[in-house]
């Protein structure tokens, strides 16, 4: 039963470390990447389609964007979904596919982008913690069913606070690449 909590506990945690990195490709660099306009909706046959269901979206360049819709009367829609997406950047319809380059980032929008790349990392640990309290209090609960023994307990606990303090660190990790990349030139 412990072990069962434990192994949910990973799951969970694993879950929220791929979200954070999801929130972080959508999170613009000086380079171009899908994921700056995959996840955002379109209005397609009164839908709400993620953009990267309805085209094929490519890098032709370090900073440029091609989005390519599978129907071509989907471009107008295609089109003003990005620009209300408020990623900052003006689509070029050349009738056949959408095209975005991305401007150079000035030092104070980089300086913006790292201030939320701490924000998301620290919204992460607070998840990873309420992970752990709720490990933790499911595992008190067992002790006081008398399912384990109190030696058990703190066995389990400090292998519990182990994974926690694990997933702190890949979240660092994973801040520090981010915060690397937004600030290269």
């Amino acid at each position: 039963m412990p072990k069962t909590e434990i192994k949910n506990l990973r799951g969970k945690m694993e879950r929220a470390l791929e979200f954070l990195k999801g929130e972080y490709l959508a999170i613009r660099t000086g380079r171009a990447h899908p994921g700056l306009v995959s996840d955002i909706r379109v209005e397609y046959y009164g839908n709400q389609t993620p953009l990267k269901q309805l085209a094929s979206i490519t890098i032709p360049e370090a900073r440029k964007i091609l989005v390519a819709p599978f129907d071509r009367s989907s471009l107008k829609a295609v089109e003003k979904a990005i620009l209300a997406s408020n990623i900052g950047i003006t689509p070029q319809n050349d009738g056949e596919a959408i095209r975005l380059t991305l401007p150079e980032l000035t030092k104070d929008r980089r300086m913006d982008l790292v201030k939320l790349v701490t924000k998301k990392a620290e919204e992460a640990r607070v998840v990873m913690r309420n992970h752990r309290r709720d490990a933790v209090e499911n595992l008190k609960k067992m002790e006081k069913d008398s399912s384990i023994t109190e030696d058990e307990l703190k066995k389990y606990s400090r292998e519990v606070q182990d994974i926690t303090d694990d997933f702190i660190k890949k979240i660092e990790e994973a801040v520090k690449a981010k915060e690397k990349e937004v600030m290269e030139e």
